[in-house]
């Protein structure tokens, strides 16, 4: 009988025996006979070190090694969202593909041109390529895109979960089918993820049209003990002897993980910055070696790449403080602990996160989770009553162990990646007209949300900017305007996604300083800021401002619960946990204490029994039991009404400056299906990076698809009254 080992090609089998190897790992066996033996497109899942890459290009290789009819053109395509990961992964490729004398070439803006000229010359073996890379080639050589990829057998699209609903996402998969209409014909395409919850939609991402027909090959068992905890900490106390909690978690960071290696999600850059500073006199003070090191984007690529080289050694003892940039799988070797300071954003990504301990045989993966609660006073806000940050992180972490975690969302219509697209293709094919242009990127591309007549609107929202995106001629070929020329001559066009923007907050003329928004505001939203509370005036997403009043509300809640949007799901294993008597078992003394309080002050709330509490004179808050997108949307529409509210995860803060009747009155007109002016006065909705290109209309209509739900309105609002689903 043929095993998988059979299948390989010699030089890969002699590759093996190098490598030590006693037995290909299960998920490797598999994989190699699925893609020896058929032709379907592929998604390989496993945690990080769990042997996908060999999985995928083992038999890959050896295909490209077997044939013999190959006309010249790179063979395989590895297209990863890292520089970092696509020159580790090309290291790792080297040696396997040496004695075949397959070339192995890493293509991102740090390689050397040299390398480049060489590879387009003459390319054949295997391009490793960031989408960003990529983009760039489509429109520097759009006329050799053809003769470059000829004979390309398969696409390996690593790090698949992380693409599913992002621009970034989008962007890729308009590549692909850009790419298979250059060459003229489909390309195999092969996943590789981590495992997630519904593999479904990685199949319907990796294969659109034909989502039934993609393999999926899951790694089975295998998976490493888990050891956790989950340790409380009370901020802002009036003992003034007592170390603030920041100190505290260093002290434990230190005691704990000292002498290993190790990853620690401090959350912001500047948590980071704390962190490893306290850590850094922490081995000062026991003069002990420094092994303590910051890691964010911020820093220079030869401290990072340092650190990562220090965590791969292995010879010397390292952990790394960092934010989500060692979140994916660049090769840092094996870690002791994952350490977690403050509410994880997505059960997704604290998976992502635990994948990288527990990777040696016989080893636990380990989890350290520091929550940070304040002390509770006569003037403290609901929310650090109901310790909001403490409940999301058990809720995340319960979800965690059920192997649950958030799916991707769908319908979104990313016009802001769509303007991006269209610009591209213009510049690689020196103009195109619009009806081709809508077939490749939403007849057969990814923006299939897009009607034909929203596509319209789009282009004629590029012609109408001053200066003009994109100029009509007279036979209608589109071609670049001004503005067109200029953006996408400069090497950050590649980019289709951008951080939060920085916007600038201005109190009375005076200028508060920064902050960086991701969600939705609006005037008549409150935010925080330095330790306040500041009602917003007015939203400039032009000049990047922010106009501020300082708002008369109570103290401002330790934890703002403004992290990233949150799903549903999350939200109601929060409600369920203040709603039960049991408790978790990894949380420590201080974090079970903190637990039963939230649950003694929701209860005497009295929001068992009911989803709105009076919590001071013409104040008010409404549990909306739902995530970030629901509840931001019935923001929207109290603001709308004149209220100004603030969101919290699964709870609305809202001042009526009324009676309560004005609140219910509202909700009950929401619950009817008034019309709703949810985009009534300024918002921010210029959160991705071409939207500045659109018009309002086509702003409204993006956010409406993403951002928030305005279906939902009645139903929620019915919920939150207690009335029946049948009452319209």
């Amino acid at each position: 009988m043929t095993t998988a080992f059979d299948k390989l090609a010699r030089p890969i089998q002699r590759w093996i025996r190098s490598q030590g190897w006693r037995d290909l790992r299960d998920i490797q066996v598999r994989s190699i006979t699925a893609i020896s033996d058929g032709t379907s497109d592929v998604i390989i899942a496993a945690s990080t070190a769990g042997g996908k890459t060999e999985a995928a290009f083992l038999p890959l290789i050896s295909q490209v090694i077997a044939d013999e009819e190959a006309v010249g053109g790179f063979d395989l395509l590895y297209v990863a969202p890292l520089k970092a990961l696509i020159t580790d992964q090309a290291n790792r490729l080297e040696a396997m593909c040496q004695e075949a004398e397959l070339p192995v070439v890493p293509w991102h803006g740090d390689v050397s041109a040299s390398i480049k000229a060489r590879a387009v010359k003459r390319p054949r073996g295997v391009l490793l390529i960031t989408p960003e890379s990529l983009e760039a080639l489509f429109m520097r050589r759009g006329l050799e895109i053809p003769r470059l990829f000829r004979s390309l057998r398969a696409v390996i699209l690593d790090e698949v979960h992380t693409m599913l609903d992002s621009e970034r996402g989008v962007q890729l998969r308009s590549q692909l089918t850009r790419l298979e209409l250059a060459i003229g014909r489909p390309i195999r395409r092969i996943g590789l993820s981590a495992t997630l919850g519904d593999m479904d939609q990685a199949r319907i991402y990796l294969r659109p049209d034909n989502a039934a027909s993609v393999q999926v090959i899951e790694a089975q068992g295998g998976e490493a003990e888990l050891r956790l905890q989950l340790r409380g900490y009370i901020a802002g106390g009036d003992d003034k002897s007592l170390p603030p909690p920041t100190d505290l978690i260093a002290k434990h960071l230190f005691d704990h993980l000292r002498g290993t290696d190790n990853l620690a999600f401090a959350g912001s850059r500047q948590s980071v910055e704390i962190y490893a500073d306290r850590l850094r006199a922490l081995c000062e003070d026991a003069r002990l070696p420094q092994e303590f090191y910051p890691h964010h984007a911020s820093l220079s690529r030869e401290h990072r790449e340092a650190v990562e080289r220090r965590l791969k050694d292995g010879k010397l003892p390292t952990t790394a403080i960092c934010t989500s940039t060692l979140e994916l799988g660049i090769d840092i070797g094996d870690v002791s602990c994952v350490a977690q300071i403050g509410a994880p954003f997505s059960v997704a990504s604290l998976r992502q996160r635990l994948g990288r301990s527990g990777r040696r045989a016989g080893k636990p993966a380990i989890l350290r989770q520091y929550a940070i609660e304040a002390k509770i006073n006569a003037k403290s806000s609901f929310a650090d009553r109901l310790r909001l940050g403490l409940l999301r992180s058990i809720a995340m972490i319960d979800l965690l162990l059920e192997g649950w975690c958030e799916p991707a969302r769908t319908g979104a219509l990313h016009l802001s990646t769509l303007v991006h697209q269209i610009l591209s293709i213009i510049t690689e094919r020196g103009g195109a007209n619009a009806p081709r242009l809508y077939r490749m990127l939403c007849q057969d591309g990814p923006f299939r949300q897009v009607s034909p007549a929203i596509f319209a609107d789009v282009l004629r929202a590029m012609g109408q900017c001053d200066p003009a995106l994109i100029e009509q001629a007279s036979d209608g070929l589109l071609l670049l305007g001004p503005m067109g020329e200029s953006l996408t001559s400069h090497y950050s066009f590649y980019a289709v996604f951008q951080t939060p923007e920085e916007y600038r907050l201005i109190a009375e003329g005076r200028e508060l300083g920064t902050l960086p928004i991701d969600n939705m505001v609006a005037p008549g939203m409150m935010i925080i800021f330095s330790g306040r509370r500041w009602l917003v005036q007015e939203v400039d997403d032009q000049g990047k401002v922010i106009i501020v009043t300082h708002a008369k509300a109570g103290a401002p809640p330790i934890f703002g619960g403004d992290a990233g949007m949150i799903h549903d799901v999350v939200i109601e294993r929060m409600f369920d946990l203040l709603n039960r008597d049991d408790v978790p078992s990894y949380l420590d003394p201080t974090a079970r204490e903190l637990l039963a309080e939230a649950r003694s002050d929701f209860s005497r709330m009295q929001f068992p029994s009911s989803r709105i509490a009076e919590i001071g004179e013409g104040a008010w808050i409404v549990a909306t039991h739902c995530g970030t997108v629901k509840t931001t949307t019935l923001a929207f529409a109290l603001r709308s009404r004149g209220f100004t509210v603030q969101t919290f995860d699964g709870f609305l803060e809202v001042m009526t400056g009324r009676s309560s009747c004005d609140l219910v009155a509202a909700l009950g007109s929401i619950a009817e299906g008034a019309e709703c002016h949810l985009f009534a006065a300024d918002a921010n909705l210029t959160t991705e990076k071409f939207h500045p290109y659109l018009t309002q209309s086509l702003l409204e209509m993006d956010a409406l698809s993403f951002r928030l739900d305005q279906l939902s309105l009645p139903s929620l609002a019915r919920s939150v009254l207690g009335l029946p689903s049948e009452y319209i």
